[in-house]
């Protein structure tokens, strides 16, 4: 998904310094453009689009690049002095997310061949600076990354910055679907929809569970018998879910219910969806496994209606394409109060994404006591050590907020008889502190987790969407927390009174 789109390059410059210093800015940026695009380090191709030296070059390119579907933001440079008056009608056009790039075309100063004639062609250090007034001066959301262009911890940053844009790009026809209603009384999963579709491009529909029946009546047994190869090649099975044995046919029916989902979701194109325990008549088992693997290629996923994690995920799924080590949704389950050790027990009735797994997930069948429905199938695993992101959006009322948590992943004891996958963490900075603040944020009890996301990214996306984002990390203190809280109340209040 991400090598089908682009980010594009534009160099600023002007005609003051002639044709022939033009012809030279070209030819520089097209050796960059070539260079990082051949590092191995950037996960969408870069795209030059030319020189703009005029108000006009600019308008037009941002335009372009607004009504090009493949294009998800624009990377700007100015290799020589721009002066910044040219580029506010294009600025003020653009609604692609925007990274300004300060680098030069030379990585050091060449001391003793540097003449009049290379100053006036090498201005990045000045032409950016002006390029700078003008993006504050309107207030233009936007990433700067400094460096040169060939240094890899630059292109790290860029990598980061075209990851979050394609999945802002992802997340503008997002359409999610509601099987059932929220869970009854419950505030936090809730929200202002028609505000989320305007900043944030979610299309939230509800869709009653007698919608998902009627395709499910349709699924062949052959059609279950293949996906069950699939499962019996990807899992451990516990005895009595092999051929023969007693719970055979709750996995079967677990299948049955995961291929009527998918056809479903693809036939609606939707990217997402929730689900809620007390809403499955006909439906033979909460679909437990369904989300579990549905998370697994990308569909997002939220419990008892929870649209805003559900689209979370899918964002951070996105973002972390190629990545090795994982997402999940999550709930905060149960605490373990033990001192400095105290820890947070992470699960959900049953859906919990296995890309998260230490271990090969194990294929089980066992009651749930809660729907009143049949013993559902789920996969069981505990997940792996090491740090991640926990991060969800909550509507404040006058704006959302995303609370972003660092979280120290750690080994989890055996759970004999709470058979559902699991994690076990510590959130940062300590268990009091982080629990302390995240509950002051108004933080939900769902979350979406990546352990290869960084909070680079998700700050990132919380500013192209123009939202608050609010981190807890080692370097969080209550008292701090509080005031940044106060702070954002009072600019967001004002930055609505504009």
């Amino acid at each position: 998904m991400l090598e089908s789109y682009e980010v594009w390059f534009v160099t600023g410059a002007q005609l003051l310094y002639g044709g022939d210093a033009v012809v030279a800015v070209d030819a520089h940026s097209n050796e960059m453009v070539a260079g990082m695009n051949a590092s191995g380090n950037l996960p969408v191709k870069i795209v030059y689009k030319g020189t703009v030296n005029s108000a006009k070059e600019v308008t037009a390119t941002m335009k372009a690049a607004n009504n090009d579907e493949k294009c998800v933001g624009i990377i700007t440079w100015m290799h020589t002095f721009s002066p910044a008056k040219m580029w506010i009608q294009g600025l003020q056009d653009l609604r692609k997310p925007l990274l300004h790039f300060h680098t030069q075309f030379n990585k050091e100063i060449p001391w003793d061949k540097m003449d009049m004639d290379f100053m006036n062609l090498n201005q990045s250090a000045h032409g950016d600076r002006e390029f700078g007034h003008i993006t504050a001066r309107l207030r233009k959301p936007r990433k700067v990354v400094v460096g040169h262009w060939q240094d890899p911890k630059a292109q790290e940053k860029i990598a980061v910055w075209m990851r979050v844009a394609a999945a802002w790009a992802d997340s503008q026809d997002m359409r999610i679907i509601r099987f059932g209603d929220q869970m009854n009384n419950v505030a936090v999963t809730d929200g202002d929809k028609v505000e989320a579709e305007m900043l944030m491009g979610y299309h939230v529909d509800y869709y009653p569970i007698a919608d998902l029946v009627a395709v499910q009546d349709k699924v062949t047994d052959a059609d279950v018998a293949e996906l069950m190869k699939v499962y019996e090649a990807d899992y451990e099975f516990a005895d009595d879910c092999k051929a023969g044995g007693k719970n055979r046919g709750q996995v079967e029916k677990a299948a049955r219910i995961e291929i009527a989902m998918r056809r479903f979701l693809d036939e609606k194109g939707a990217k997402a969806y929730t689900t809620n325990f007390d809403d499955l008549a006909g439906i033979d088992q909460l679909p437990g496994l369904a989300s579990q693997r549905l998370m697994a290629d990308g569909y997002g996923f939220g419990a008892e209606g929870d649209w805003k994690t559900a689209a979370l995920y899918r964002t951070m799924w996105f973002m972390g394409q190629g990545l090795p080590k994982g997402c999940s949704f999550l709930e905060d389950y149960t605490l373990n109060f033990d001192g400095e050790n105290s820890t947070i027990l992470q699960a959900h009735m049953l859906e919990v994404c296995p890309l998260i797994a230490e271990q090969k997930p194990r294929m089980e069948v066992h009651p749930l006591g809660i729907g009143g429905k049949n013993d559902p199938a789920r996969l069981v695993f505990t997940s792996k050590p090491g740090q991640g992101v926990a991060a969800t959006v909550v509507d404040m009322g006058s704006r959302f907020r995303m609370i972003v948590n660092v979280v120290d992943c750690i080994e989890s004891k055996p759970l004999p008889n709470l058979p559902v996958a699991s994690a076990l963490w510590v959130p940062q900075p300590n268990f009091e502190v982080g629990a302390a603040a995240w509950i002051l944020a108004g933080g939900t009890h769902h979350t979406s987790f990546s352990y290869d996301l960084t909070v680079e990214y998700l700050e990132d996306y919380a500013e192209i969407a123009g939202i608050e984002f609010v981190l807890i990390d080692n370097k969080t203190t209550i008292s701090e927390f509080k005031k940044e809280l106060r702070w954002n109340d009072l600019f967001f209040h004002l930055k609505k009174g504009f």
